[in-house]
C-alpha cells in the first residue's frame, strides 16, 4: 500500500496540470501579445536557462520576483531577434501569472492538508534555490516535509537520482511511496526507474507534447485529469492492493 507521497511542483500544484509556457503564452494574448510560436518557445527556453545558470533567483525570492525575471529574460531574448514588447508589459504579465498560480495553490490547499493527515508528504521539484520561500508565501509549505529541490540538492530532472533523494528522504520503500506530476518524461519516467508507484496529471503539457507515451512500455499507474482527483484516485488504488492481497 502506498504509505508516502512525492509532489511535483511546477505545472502540477500551481497550474493544475498546465506548462508554465502555456500558461505564459496565454497570458501575452491577453495582453493582446502576439508572438509567433517558434520565437515565444525559443525565448521561453532561453529564459529557463537563464534561471538556471545566472545567480538571479536568490532564496529569498517569492514567485512574483521569479515571473519578473523569467519574462524580463524573455524579453531581453526577443528584443535581440528584432521583436521589441514595450517593457511596462513586464509587471503586468508577471502580477497576472503570480495571482493565477496563488488560485491555484488556493484550490489545491486543501486537498494537499487533508493528503498530510495521511501521509507524510515530499516536495521534488527542478525550482531555483527558492522554493521554500515561495510555498511559505503561498501558505503550504508547513503540509511538507521536507523539499528536495534540484538548485540545492545538486540534480536535476529527468535524473530518477532526485526521486531517490525523496524516497529516501521519506524513509519508506520505493515500492510504498506514490509519485505526483504532471510531465511524463520529468515525473512518471524517474520515478518508475526508481521503483515508485505514480499518478500522472494528464492536461495540457509542452516538453511530453511530442512523446508518444503509447510507444513507450512505461505506463503510470494512475492517470487523472484535474488535481482534484488526487485523493480519491490514491484511495482507489490502496483498496486494489488490499483486494489483490
Amino acid at each position: 500500500m502506498i504509505k508516502g507521497l512525492l509532489f511535483d511542483y511546477g505545472g502540477t500544484i500551481d497550474t493544475n496540470g498546465l506548462h508554465w509556457a502555456v500558461v505564459l503564452k496565454n497570458t501575452y494574448l491577453k495582453f493582446n501579445i502576439q508572438i509567433p510560436d517558434e520565437l515565444f518557445s525559443e525565448a521561453y527556453s532561453y529564459g529557463e536557462r537563464s534561471l538556471a545558470i545566472k545567480p538571479l533567483v536568490k532564496p529569498s525570492h517569492d514567485f512574483l520576483d521569479v515571473l519578473r525575471l523569467k519574462i524580463n529574460e524573455q524579453f531581453s531574448f526577443m528584443r535581440n531577434q528584432g521583436f521589441h514588447i514595450d517593457l511596462s508589459y513586464i509587471d503586468l504579465i508577471a502580477a497576472h501569472c503570480n495571482q493565477f498560480a496563488q488560485d491555484t495553490v488556493n484550490d489545491a490547499k486543501p486537498i494537499l492538508e487533508k493528503l498530510a493527515l495521511e501521509y507524510p508528504l515530499v516536495m521534488v521539484s527542478n525550482f531555483y534555490g527558492n522554493l521554500n520561500t515561495v510555498l511559505a508565501n503561498f501558505g503550504i509549505r508547513n503540509l511538507f516535509l521536507d523539499v528536495i529541490e534540484s538548485a540545492v540538492v545538486g540534480v536535476r530532472k529527468p535524473s530518477s537520482e532526485i526521486y531517490q533523494l525523496g524516497v529516501n528522504r521519506l524513509e519508506l520503500l520505493p515500492k510504498e511511496c506514490m509519485v505526483i506530476g504532471d510531465s511524463f518524461s520529468k515525473d512518471i519516467l524517474p520515478a518508475k526507474a526508481v521503483g515508485c508507484y505514480t499518478t500522472w496529471l494528464r492536461k495540457q503539457g509542452w516538453e511530453d507534447s511530442s512523446l508518444n507515451t503509447e510507444t513507450i512500455d512505461v505506463k503510470s499507474d494512475i492517470e487523472i485529469n484535474d488535481f482534484k482527483e488526487i485523493e480519491v484516485s490514491i484511495s482507489l488504488f490502496n483498496q486494489s492492493v488490499v483486494s489483490k492481497v
